[in-house]
């Protein structure tokens, strides 16, 4: 027996309570920026465009020197999270954080769209070669953005930076220094490799080499958002619970439980605030179902700790790769709001403890008061493994491990025949236990 009637609210309420429109409740309704966002012209909430933050603001390329001695060798040293100078070991720490650029704080108060400088839609016909004019040697050095943003002066050895955006996704507005040293990232990918040895494939555990793990700055878009969400749908209440006789179709009398329960209409309205949601902003990366590679292994190692990113400079860059974003905000947008609606579901289960046979949440909205956007580099080492199969297929196999927290997750070639020998055995085993247990062992 289930009665239909409205949710229970303080006072009750006297009549049902139906569900809203389903128009009241589609993403649709959600406010989406219809101006280009680009660095070049800068608008405001009142005006109907984005906000941008010019993140990199005062950059310079060319020669970073080190304040103490002149020299241009700065690197990272991941103990410390400083940069360092290779001759005279000065260190010293970027203070510009997300911040100080403006690109953190109350989410609540987001109206609009705000962006750092460095997420401007990516210009496809940007030269990405750059020609500098080193101020050492008066030589003129070629930077190749699309594989790096320095370069070093062939005639007096000077190390050459880019540091201000160019519009090709090449520089970002920050990034996340490395913590994590490469011999600990080395020995994490070795027990994760070997807690999976057995099942390995016998070529995989003879070629396995961790050593050669890379660390590589990988691009990302960080969006913080400020929306209102609403849920409409049915949720039931448990009544009472019985047992009752039934005859079934072999004409055999047996037990059958029942339940009782109120059904009610169930709306939630609140206040959902998203902090540091971190969207792969590769478009390489991003095509999970590619048969070719295991990209699906980069989103296991999240999260990271992106309120500690600092203002991009080239030189956190020394010693690792880094991949170039290709995707522009727009393209993200879509998943991003897909997967805020995924937390409000999740937000909204403390709300609707008291119906204890669950709530069927039938209609869903996500209206969005205001977002922020952070283009970031984020430190992964990426340990990789090219599978060539007897078909001929070829398979790249990544383990990655978080350059800050050493959270690790990966894929090993699986030796098939092994796989199968031990399901054989395990299935064999219980068979013979379960007919143990019918002749009454």
């Amino acid at each position: 027996m289930t009665v239909h009637q409205p949710e229970p609210a303080a006072p009750p309420q006297p009549s049902p309570q139906p569900p809203a429109p389903a128009s009241a409740f589609t993403p649709e309704a959600a406010f989406t920026p219809e101006a280009a966002f680009t660095p070049e012209a800068v608008f405001t909430p009142e005006a109907g465009g984005p906000v941008v933050v010019r993140t990199d603001e005062g950059a310079k390329d060319g020669l970073v020197k080190c304040a103490r001695c002149g020299a241009t060798e700065i690197s990272l040293n991941v103990a410390t999270g400083n940069l360092r100078c290779s001759f005279c070991r000065y260190e010293w720490a970027d203070a510009d954080k997300l911040v100080d650029l403006g690109l953190d704080g109350d989410i609540g108060a987001l109206r609009g769209v705000v962006g750092g400088s460095g997420t401007a839609d990516i210009v496809p016909s940007t030269d990405e070669v750059l020609t500098f004019r080193c101020s050492a040697c008066g030589a003129d050095v070629v930077v190749d953005t699309a594989h790096g943003t320095q370069a070093r002066c062939h005639w007096c050895r000077n190390v050459l930076s880019v540091n201000q955006q160019v519009p090709n996704g090449a520089v970002p507005d920050v990034v996340l220094p490395f913590r994590l040293p490469k011999d600990q990232a080395v020995a994490r990918i070795r027990e994760f490799v070997g807690k999976r040895r057995f099942y390995a494939h016998r070529t995989f555990r003879a070629e396995f080499s961790p050593e050669t793990v890379v660390g590589v700055y990988m691009p990302y878009l960080v969006a913080d958002l400020n929306t209102r969400s609403r849920l409409a749908g049915q949720g039931e209440r448990l009544v009472r619970s019985y047992t009752v006789k039934v005859r079934g179709s072999d004409g055999q009398d047996r037990d059958e439980r029942r339940y009782d329960a109120d059904v009610y209409d169930v709306v939630r309205e609140f206040d959902l605030h998203v902090d540091d949601l971190t969207i792969e902003s590769s478009a390489d990366r991003r095509d999970h179902t590619a048969a070719a590679r295991t990209n699906n292994i980069i989103n296991t190692i999240l999260p990271f700790d992106v309120e500690n990113a600092v203002r991009y400079d080239s030189n956190y860059l020394s010693g690792f790769t880094a991949e170039r974003r290709d995707t522009d905000v727009d393209d993200v947008r879509g998943p991003a709001l897909t997967q805020a609606k995924e937390i409000a579901r999740f937000r909204a289960l403390a709300m609707i403890e008291a119906y204890d046979r669950g709530v069927r949440w039938d209609q869903q909205g996500l209206d969005v008061v205001g977002e922020r956007w952070v283009a970031a580099y984020l430190p992964v080492w990426l340990y990789s493994y090219h599978q060539v199969r007897r078909n001929g297929s070829s398979l790249l196999h990544y383990v990655a491990v978080n350059g800050r927290t050493g959270e690790t997750m990966g894929s090993v070639p699986v030796n098939r025949r092994r796989l199968f020998a031990v399901s054989v055995v395990v299935e064999a085993v219980a068979a013979v236990a379960a007919l143990f247990v019918m002749i009454g062992f």
